[in-house]
């Protein structure tokens, strides 16, 4: 049935804002002034060290717009369902998504930084067995290992001049994921002053590090089918709706333009998101154990 005049002017406002959201989210994620700086640096000329720090740079940027692809889907479904309600939702989803890929990259650059102390530990280790002095191993297996955080010029000033290298250790293990130092800094301190061997105390400090790191490898291969769980659960709304409409209904009609599909909408939502939230916290408590 071809729609009136009045219908279509009364879901112009619903359209517009729509149009609106799906174009800023576009240009949220596709004209970002740091991309485009990233591109242009990338056409000139370069060694390929800073061709591959460009494009680490352009990940990074691309990874702090990818939030604002939950604008293009909510005016997807608000055209879809006539309504201005996605388009709330999206809104809402923008903060949250943002938070979540936070958390997640912060997670992964701990796992990266305690990585790098491990190459770090065995690094000296090396250099050391290799006949150099203390200090001039730490400087040498520094050079290929990025594991001292923002503490890296006082830790290399400190080994090169004969400074205190296990309190510059000390103060660099405070950062995310580099709790290893910590472990150097007291082997330093007790080759120091008690005259023990830094190799085998570096080399035992390796050993636990690397164990530690292959028991949280098991412990997120066990929790897999858990959070495969989770994403289940996520998806079994959008899944129902999709079924729905295969089968001739119109879900997004009911749920978003009679009083009944409000309350379903807004009661499923919340208990969409208490389950999700209770089943999230669990398999984090699982993998922090």
């Amino acid at each position: 049935m071809t729609p009136s005049g009045s219908d279509v002017l009364t879901q112009m406002p619903a359209w517009t804002m729509a149009g609106c959201a799906g174009l800023a989210g576009a240009l949220a994620v596709s004209r970002d002034p740091g991309a485009r700086r990233a591109r242009m640096l990338m056409t000139g000329r370069g060694d390929e060290q800073r061709r591959s720090a460009v494009l680490a740079m352009g990940r990074k940027l691309f990874a702090g717009r990818r939030e604002w692809l939950c604008a293009p889907v909510a005016a997807f479904l608000a055209l879809l369902g006539e309504s201005v309600l996605p388009l709330l939702a999206g809104a809402v989803a923008v903060p949250l998504v943002r938070r979540w890929l936070r958390r997640r990259a912060q997670r992964r650059e701990r796992e990266e930084a305690a990585d790098a102390v491990t190459a770090l530990c065995g690094a000296v280790v090396g250099e050391l067995r290799a006949g150099r002095e203390p200090g001039q191993a730490l400087l040498a297996a520094a050079r290929d290992a990025a594991a001292l955080g923002t503490a890296e010029p006082a830790v290399l000033a400190a080994a090169r001049f004969g400074g205190d290298v296990a309190g510059a250790l000390r103060h660099a293990a405070a950062g995310p994921g580099l709790g290893g130092l910590a472990g150097m800094a007291a082997c330093w301190r007790v080759a120091v002053d008690g005259g023990a061997g830094l190799a085998a105390g570096l080399a035992r400090l390796e050993k636990a590090l690397r164990g530690e790191r292959r028991r949280r490898e098991e412990l997120r291969a066990q929790l897999a089918g858990a959070w495969s769980t989770v994403v289940v659960l996520a998806l079994l709304p959008a899944v129902g709706l999709g079924l729905g409409a295969a089968l001739g209904a119109d879900p997004l009609e009911v749920l978003l333009h009679t009083p009944g599909g409000l309350v379903c909408l807004v009661t499923g939502g919340l208990l969409e998101g208490a389950g999700l939230f209770w089943a999230s916290r669990i398999v984090r408590a699982g993998e922090a154990v």
